[in-house]
């Protein structure tokens, strides 16, 4: 594997303190966050200067029950042609599920989510990377979530689960060691046992992030300083093999430029001092994979459609309970499905709120409750911009903000972003407007 160093995720608000970065010699960009005939100018400036840039997905959803979406492959090979990159990653999780397989509304998570570690769940993942990786100008790396449940029945651990994906697709592997931290606390799994089931030479890089506690429960925020006990865990990988590249996760609430490069040194450091008493790979006793059963064991049963249409079912249930309000399916932690759902309101809210921020700059500290009051019983289907209309439509008909200004303002960024804005100058704008209002409730 090439050779990455250490780097960065790169981001709009950091973009300026990421150049003026000393030693930093790669970054990773969200891939659909970027456009390939717009590349931003500090994104080139850096790779004039020879700092790789790597698109990292989270909208492709590869351990869904349905092939990748040909359009969003193309649209990942795109960004990775643009950039230049030496490989294109994305997540072990599926964000989507429902849909004609089911009989079922489409329904969207707004979050990567954990696949069942079953064989049937290791079958269709497994052809979804293959697929992939057929439609992929690069390698590709796939990378470990952070889990706040699991699902019951589960028949691999993470490591070894993660061994035979790797084992029979010759994917690499991009090894989030927050994630492990996370996975550690919430389902209480041990992380050096996951890292010596690993096949560390199809080791493509290290994530390294941030989060906090509460109530038990690990927050993989992205948006807090790393903590010892992650640092603990990339010095456990780093002890093992040298890590291609390493590479610290911010998101949100970031720190100086001056923080951010002292974490990112201290990343440096922490794999520099494991790699002093480096074991070699094999030379320890290391779990290999659990044997696969049946015929076809060389590179594992394939997935046919009846799989499929049970991971499907599974998956809807789940994702139903989750952001509709369903019952939680037979097995699952109620309780831990509680706090996920609440957790994928808020991120929806701040998602909204970071592509509209005007919503909350009309509604102040009422948009957050209102939102979430929104949410509840309405799932995702429509991505995120249709999702901010919609917010502010109800709002309007449903619960009208007690100020006249307030309303207008709300009233006003609703027609102009829905389409309505060329009525505004013409003779007959003010009745259509007028009428409009009406209908509106007002």
């Amino acid at each position: 594997m090439e050779r990455l160093g250490t780097g960065i995720g790169w981001r709009p608000a950091i973009a300026e303190a990421v150049e003026a970065m000393a030693g930093i010699e790669w970054v990773e960009v969200v891939a659909e966050n970027v456009c390939p005939g717009h590349l931003p100018d500090s994104l080139l400036r850096l790779r004039e200067r020879g700092v790789a840039v790597v698109p990292h997905g989270v909208g492709l959803g590869l351990g869904g029950a349905e092939r990748p979406d040909p359009v969003r492959l193309a649209a990942l090979a795109e960004r990775a042609e643009a950039l230049g990159s030496p490989l294109v990653t994305e997540h072990i999780a599926f964000v989507r599920a429902g849909g004609e397989r089911t009989v079922s509304r489409g329904l969207e998570a707004g979050h990567l989510l954990p696949v069942p570690r079953t064989r049937e769940g290791l079958a269709v993942l497994c052809e979804n990377v293959r697929i992939a990786q057929d439609q992929l100008p690069v390698p590709l790396a796939v990378e470990n979530i952070a889990a706040l449940f699991s699902w019951p029945g589960e028949e691999l651990t993470e490591g070894q689960f993660l061994y035979e994906l790797a084992d029979r697709t010759g994917v690499r592997l991009l090894i989030d060691v927050a994630n492990l931290h996370t996975n550690h606390v919430n389902q209480g799994e041990d992380p050096a046992a996951a890292l010596d089931a690993l096949p560390l030479e199809a080791l493509a890089y290290v994530h390294v992030a941030g989060g906090f506690e509460r109530d038990g429960v690990w927050h993989d925020s992205h948006a807090h300083p790393v903590p010892e006990p992650v640092l603990a865990v990339l010095a456990e990988l780093a002890s093992r093999v040298r890590p291609p590249g390493v590479l610290l996760e911010r998101d949100e609430r970031f720190p100086s430029a001056a923080e951010l490069e002292a974490e990112v040194e201290k990343i440096r450091r922490t794999v520099t001092a494991a790699g002093r008493d480096r074991v070699p790979v094999g030379a320890g006793a290391r779990p290999g994979p659990v044997p696969a059963s049946g015929a076809g064991a060389a590179t594992g049963p394939v997935a046919d459609e009846a799989a499929r249409t049970r991971l499907a079912l599974g998956q809807t249930a789940l994702l139903s309970a989750l952001v509709a309000g369903t019952p939680a399916p037979e097995g699952f932690d109620r309780g831990r499905l509680r706090v996920q759902s609440r957790m994928l309101t808020a991120k929806r809210g701040s998602v909204v709120a970071s592509l509209a921020p005007e919503l909350e700059q009309i509604l102040g500290d009422t948009y957050r409750p209102r939102f979430l009051r929104y949410a509840a019983g309405r799932p995702l289907t429509g991505g995120y911009r249709a999702d901010a209309l919609a917010f502010a439509l109800h709002t309007l008909r449903e619960e009208p903000p007690a100020g006249r200004a307030v309303r207008r303002e709300l009233r006003d960024w609703w027609i102009e972003r829905s389409g309505r804005a060329s009525l505004v100058g013409r003779p007959w704008a003010r009745w259509a407007r007028v009428a409009r209002f009406a209908l509106l409730g007002r």
